[in-house]
């Protein structure tokens, strides 16, 4: 996500009580950053100074009059003490007021991790294995305690047919999700896995270096079926399995994409405030159409 140094990085006055009561010993607040490039959340990042004079830094996540506000944040919270000690690079939770019962809303604080978010195209077929090697992981987890099961939302009826878009090949991809739920291995699910949620360090003098300093917003976890479909070959490359049926990964995958024909104006503006700006909706409607298009093209 990307600082900003302007009055949205102010902390509310009873948010800003309850974190202090969170901080050590002599601890205090000596700065805040607004971190942008979310869809739902309010983010910023607080500088600690410590007794000893050096500082260190959390991160804030706030739900300003969101719905789900509650499950989103008891999900979050449940998964990154899941995740704690399972070589997954992960925020560690520092505290949790989901129902707002002390801050002005429900917020989660959280550790900082160090690490940048890289959204460019250069140096992709470096970070596309290591994105697949940790994706392979988190789905490799076990937890003694399942996080919830994996649930939809999204509807044949409420798929959103962009502008322009193959009517033919929206139309069956559609019937495919009106068809029942085929069977499925569950897995555990980070159900929000894509570049502007992954921290990278990239030295700047040997990009082929980069590694993966972080996985976060864990708000959407969940258990359930895996899948993808160029980035399939990275996952399978990794040591990952996706459904055994051409059938059932055809379903998976439709209903993604599907799902995000409703979301596509705010995922495409959170992307163009992290600095893709040639992201506009209609580029992402027309790359969405590509993708659909391509699932029915090559169903297997």
């Amino acid at each position: 996500m990307v600082p900003d140094h302007d009055e949205a990085a102010a902390v509310r006055p009873l948010t800003l009580a309850w974190v202090g009561r969170h901080l050590g010993a002599g601890e205090r607040i000596v700065g805040t950053e607004a971190l942008h490039g979310g869809i739902t959340a309010e983010m910023r990042r607080l500088t600690v100074g410590t007794r000893d004079g050096c500082t260190r830094d959390l991160v804030l996540r706030t739900f300003v009059d969101v719905e789900h506000a509650e499950d989103w944040l008891n999900g979050e919270a449940g998964a990154l003490t899941l995740l704690t000690g399972t070589g997954v690079p992960t925020p560690g939770l520092v505290a949790v007021d989901p129902t707002a019962a002390q801050c002005e809303y429900p917020s989660l604080l959280m550790t900082h991790l160090a690490g940048r978010t890289v959204l460019d195209d250069e140096g992709l077929e470096t970070r596309v294995p290591l994105l697949a090697h940790q994706l392979v992981a988190i789905h490799a987890l076990r937890p003694a305690e399942r996080p919830r099961e994996y649930v939809t939302l999204a509807t044949a009826d409420a798929v959103v047919t962009p502008k322009g878009a193959d009517v033919a090949a929206w139309v069956a991809a559609i019937d495919v999700i009106r068809g029942s739920v085929p069977p499925y291995e569950g897995r555990f699910l980070h159900r929000d896995f894509h570049p502007g949620n992954v921290l990278f360090d990239v030295p700047p003098a040997w990009p082929e270096g980069a590694r993966i300093t972080g996985v976060v917003d864990w708000v959407a976890t969940s258990w359930g079926p895996a899948w993808g479909l160029r980035f399939a070959e990275a996952y399978e490359g990794a040591g990952g399995v996706p459904a055994a049926a051409a059938s059932e990964r055809l379903y998976w995958r439709v209903r993604d994409g599907l799902a995000f024909s409703e979301e596509v104006q705010l995922v495409s503006q959170s992307w163009r405030e992290a600095g893709r700006t040639e992201l506009t909706t209609q580029v992402v409607e027309q790359r969405l159409d590509a993708y659909v298009t391509a699932l029915m093209d090559a169903p297997g």
